[in-house]
């Protein structure tokens, strides 16, 4: 049990560091060829994506999955705020949009998918009409 809250935590705070450093990166692009690539937006979900599909694939239940979603997620709403002197890490645009968004949709997807292993076992050992 203790063990459980422990990874519950770290998973957490895993989940808040990529939260953090997606929502300082995800404004960063490159311009090639007069077209603007949003290389931090792209690398930021990659980030949470691969955070959260992993720790779905790894462990057994959906808790664990969803401790590292609240934490980025909780971490992006919480920069999304402005601060006492007025400044905000995530602007009012596409790119800012779309990482408040996408995340959240992730996590759900994530969460809410089902354990297809399982769903194999129970098909392999149901009786033939």
């Amino acid at each position: 049990m203790v063990a459980r809250i422990i990874n519950v935590l770290v998973l957490v705070l895993l989940g808040a560091v990529v939260g953090t450093v997606g929502t300082v990166a995800h404004q960063s692009a490159v311009t090639i060829v007069s077209v603007r690539l949003p290389w931090g937006l792209i690398v930021a979900l990659a980030a949470v994506s691969c955070l959260l599909v992993g720790v779905r694939l790894v462990s057994e239940g959906r808790l664990l999955a969803f401790a590292a979603a609240v934490g980025a997620i909780g971490m992006i709403l919480v920069f999304s705020m402005t601060s006492v002197g007025g400044s905000v890490l995530i602007p009012n645009n596409l790119a800012a949009q779309i990482w408040v968004i996408a995340p959240i949709v992730v996590a759900v997807l994530v969460v809410a998918w089902p354990r297809m292993s399982q769903l194999r076992r129970d098909t392999a050992s149901a009786p033939l009409a």
